[in-house]
């Protein structure tokens, strides 16, 4: 076991390396180190009881609907011999959840479902759960965000939007559902395309409220996912400007990305699953493979169809290390809403 653990390390750190910039790989070398040196043995017949899923945001949230869908996907399928029970673990923006996820080091019956939120805990200097205290398992599929607006809108492009900011910036105002959350970063992005230029926004309690507010003329835009608003898109309600994806999605081929528009910007709610940090490397290659599985499965690809998620997979190692690298790329964001690491 000891030699598969130096193997294991040996490979996710040569990975590493010729995956990106010196300073990424900085980031990324502690939470390899956890991963290919993940807790000890474990005896056969893992797993042999229930395994609990906490989901940090409430019943019918997007990550508590991906959720509960892979987990009756991997019960129907019977790709684990025991089920997967959610448990939404609800309250101070997350940190309820992934406080009580911390207590459970070690255990490979405790799995969390993982959003943006877990850079923004790492980051935190009054929580500081940093992402060596996970062992990563699947990212499932990244939700990206969008720029909507009223069907009417005197904005017919994405530059026509950006130019009234930058003139009037009275005139735009934005509704999103979190002060650190993705939707507001995209805010944030759009900023630095427009130095000295600052967006007025608005916080919902969810995207529905969100993208509401837009198509009622209230707000003027919403970032907020393509999913929230495709009742109102349908209804022509709302129209979508661009998307803050790096492709184009197939769900909606018409609708150009922002990188496409000369903005880069690229940004979307990640999908994915992590047990806590020392959880025996059995169990991360046992979950992992039916987490895959699952992904795989024609259930998984109507529901990523249905959700216009950019379907990806990445597994335990690719994961940790995307990881590793948005934590760096949104440090940037974090600091200028005031939620970055104070200097010692």
């Amino acid at each position: 076991m000891a030699r598969l653990r130096r193997e294991g390390a040996a490979h996710t750190m040569g990975s590493l390396r010729s995956s990106g910039s010196f300073g990424t790989w900085r980031a990324v070398s502690a939470l390899a180190i956890v991963l290919s040196a993940a807790g000890p043995s474990m005896a056969q017949g893992y797993p042999s009881k229930p395994i609990e899923l906490i989901v940090t945001t409430s019943a019918g949230s997007g990550g508590d609907v991906v959720s509960r869908s892979v987990a009756e996907i991997i019960r129907k399928e019977k790709f684990l011999p025991q089920l997967i029970t959610v448990n939404n673990r609800v309250g101070g923006a997350g940190v309820i959840g992934y406080n009580h996820f911390k207590t459970r080091r070690g255990d490979p019956y405790a799995m969390m479902s993982v959003t943006g939120t877990i850079l923004l805990m790492a980051h935190r200097p009054d929580v500081a759960i940093g992402l060596e205290n996970y062992s990563p398992l699947a990212l499932f599929a990244i939700d990206p965000q969008t720029i909507m607006v009223q069907a009417d809108s005197p904005y017919k492009t994405f530059k026509d939007l950006m130019a009234a900011a930058q003139k009037n910036p009275e005139s735009v105002v934005a509704a999103t559902t979190s002060t650190a959350g993705t939707g507001r970063m995209v805010i944030h992005l759009m900023e630095k395309q427009l130095p000295g230029t600052r967006i007025k926004f608005v916080n919902f309690k969810g995207g529905g409220e969100a993208v509401t507010s837009v198509a009622g003329g209230h707000t003027t835009f919403t970032t907020e996912n393509l999913s929230e608003g495709q009742g109102f898109v349908e209804g022509k309600k709302l129209r979508v400007l661009a998307i803050a994806s790096d492709k184009r999605l197939p769900q909606a081929p018409d609708v150009p990305t922002l990188q496409e528009l000369g903005y880069p910007i690229a940004a979307g709610t990640i999908r994915g699953f992590t047990f806590t940090a020392g959880v025996p490397r059995e169990a991360v290659t046992t979950m992992e493979a039916a987490l895959k599985k699952a992904h795989e499965s024609p259930e998984w690809r109507e529901i990523a169809k249905r959700n216009i998620f950019q379907d990806v997979f990445m597994g335990s190692t690719e994961f940790a290390q995307f990881l590793a690298k948005r934590l760096v790329e949104y440090r940037d964001f974090y600091d200028a809403i005031g939620m970055g690491k104070k200097s010692p």
